[in-house]
């Protein structure tokens, strides 16, 4: 496992989540219980915070960052990960909100002071620029990133069932 303090501040990770050895976790970061980082993932909480909740999975290759506290980001923006999220592979998170049970799909990107509501689902590759709000239960897709359409409740249920199978396979490594 490759977590780092950075000015003496130390990842936080609960017991029951699983950071892969080949991700890296840096500084002022959180991770909450029955979540996963897989390999290769970034999590970089160096001039903010970032705080991931429980039962959510980073995937391979993703990236988390922050924005620094300066002349064109007053205090700056932390990323926060609500819980039940599943972010896909490659994914880039800076600086944004993602809200409780949503899809982040493979090579979006989610820009600063973005907000990502309950439910939403980002469809890969997508471009949420800074500031956008992505609507509870709502699918973005292109780049830029555009309302697509209403989520239904069978969707809705997948982005659970998506986070639930994350944990089994957490499980299965931290057995292994």
């Amino acid at each position: 496992m490759h977590l780092r303090p950075y000015r003496g501040i130390h990842p936080v990770v609960a017991e029951t989540a699983y950071v892969d050895p080949a991700a890296v976790v840096i500084g002022d970061v959180q991770i909450g219980a029955d979540s996963s980082i897989w390999p290769c993932a970034v999590i970089r909480g160096d001039v903010h915070r970032i705080r991931i909740g429980a039962r959510t999975n980073i995937q391979d290759g993703s990236i988390i960052h922050v924005t620094h506290d300066g002349p064109y980001t007053p205090g700056g923006f932390p990323t926060h990960i609500g819980d039940d999220v599943t972010l896909g592979h490659a994914a880039v998170i800076h600086a944004c909100t993602i809200e409780d049970a949503c899809l982040i799909g493979m090579h979006a990107t989610i820009l600063d002071g973005a907000v990502v509501r309950r439910h939403g689902f980002v469809g890969a590759g997508a471009v949420v620029a800074p500031g956008k709000v992505v609507g509870e239960g709502e699918l973005w897709l292109g780049n830029p990133a555009r309302f697509a359409r209403k989520l239904s409740d069978e969707e809705i249920k997948r982005l659970y069932y998506s986070a639930e199978k994350y944990v089994e396979l957490k499980n299965d490594y931290l057995r292994a």
